[in-house]
């Protein structure tokens, strides 16, 4: 298991994260959750700043899916504001690619993964659509333009 530092408290390391806003009942379920802009593959630092800037309803995060090809080598688990985050791998290519937060009793989350070296233009197109992403009735992706 990997300690991970507390995030700095500086503006510039500050979580670069879009969510989107929870359906009223009786509306479709999103795809996607929101979109997350790391600033760098480095998974064990991230995701300290990621979880650190989730809404508290969404409760402790204790499992954490990520593309394999996206991060550079990460542990198995990480200790993350004296709480055992499971870090778990998929070689699954996904485009674009994305981070599944699980949280026991309270649910699950799929957040797009900006690319680090995204411009901040390319980033706010990628985060602009996460937030129009919805399911069809069937469960598949739509994109709402």
């Amino acid at each position: 298991m990997t300690l991970a530092p507390p995030p700095p408290l500086s503006s510039t390391s500050a979580v670069r994260l879009r969510l989107v806003s929870q359906p009223a009942q009786g509306h479709m379920p999103r795809l996607i959750d929101g979109a997350w802009w790391p600033r760098s593959p480095d998974l064990a630092s991230e995701l300290p700043r990621l979880l650190a800037g989730l809404p508290p309803a969404w409760g402790q995060v204790t499992s954490v899916l990520v593309d394999e090809a996206v991060w550079s080598p990460f542990p198995g688990r990480l200790l993350v504001a004296d709480q055992v985050v499971r870090l778990r791998r998929t070689t699954t290519q996904h485009s674009p690619s994305t981070v599944c937060l699980l949280a026991p009793g309270r649910g699950r989350w799929d957040l797009l993964v900006v690319p680090p070296a995204a411009t901040d233009a390319e980033a706010g197109r990628l985060m602009e659509r996460a937030a129009t992403a919805v399911k069809d009735g069937m469960g598949r992706g739509v994109a709402v333009r």
